[in-house]
């Protein structure tokens, strides 16, 4: 009778470590599809934004060649859109362990290029994230700044460029209190806003000018709501 029940906590046991075992390698291999799928993602998100960036400071905004790029990443962005739904609808926002560090930044940057219903629907998870330590504040901030133009509103941190038909030029959404962004994206361990202007689209900051557009988008503002 003894031996029956060592034979069954051994058999039991056995069982239960092979169960853990499958776990661990079904999770794995998650892990390694999900990886794979938001490579994929990015490689098709990225690629024609860089194309059509270069065009465009070869050719113009309004050129044949950068619309042709520009299509492109339309076309690719309705296909990733859909697949990282798909995975924040059955995983949640994943963790790095899961999907690495890459991973998170190519979901935010598909949400950030989506339309402004799913970036709203998504934008409690992407702070959650970033209190879990899941991803990095500055994507949270990109995404707050360019719902705030969507609304009309004047952007905090100043991520978000606007292209004016008028000028034909690129420029800064107007940010609030032009004097102090370098405080407030200091404080979530942001790089000055010169900086990263300078960086990202080669674009010079001229804080006398910002705080004039400012002063200018709030004045108008402010006629057109009375």
């Amino acid at each position: 009778m003894r031996a029956f029940s060592l034979l069954f906590l051994f058999l039991t046991f056995s069982c239960a470590k092979v169960k853990e075992s499958k776990l661990h390698h079904d999770k794995a291999i998650q892990n390694v599809n999900l990886i794979a799928t938001l490579d994929t993602i990015w490689d098709t998100e990225q690629t024609p934004i860089r194309m059509r960036d270069s065009l465009m400071k070869i050719y113009g905004a309004e050129s044949k060649e950068y619309q042709s790029q520009q299509l492109i990443y339309e076309k690719n962005h309705v296909i990733n859109e859909k697949k990282v739904k798909a995975i924040l609808d059955q995983y949640g926002w994943p963790s790095k362990e899961m999907i690495g560090e890459h991973g998170n930044w190519t979901i935010a940057n598909v949400l950030q290029h989506s339309s402004y219903e799913i970036r709203i629907k998504y934008l409690p998870m992407m702070r959650q994230a970033v209190k879990d330590n899941k991803l990095e504040a500055r994507f949270l901030v990109r995404a707050e700044d360019r719902i705030a133009t969507d609304q009309g509103e004047l952007q905090i941190y100043g991520g978000q460029m606007k292209y004016y038909p008028e000028t034909k030029t690129f420029n800064v959404w107007p940010v609030l209190d032009p004097e102090n962004i370098d405080k407030r994206r200091a404080k979530i361990g942001l790089e000055p806003i010169a900086d990263f202007l300078k960086e990202r689209f080669d674009f010079e900051w001229d804080l006398e000018e910002q705080i004039r557009r400012s002063e200018e988008f709030e004045k108008a503002r402010f006629q057109k709501e009375n």
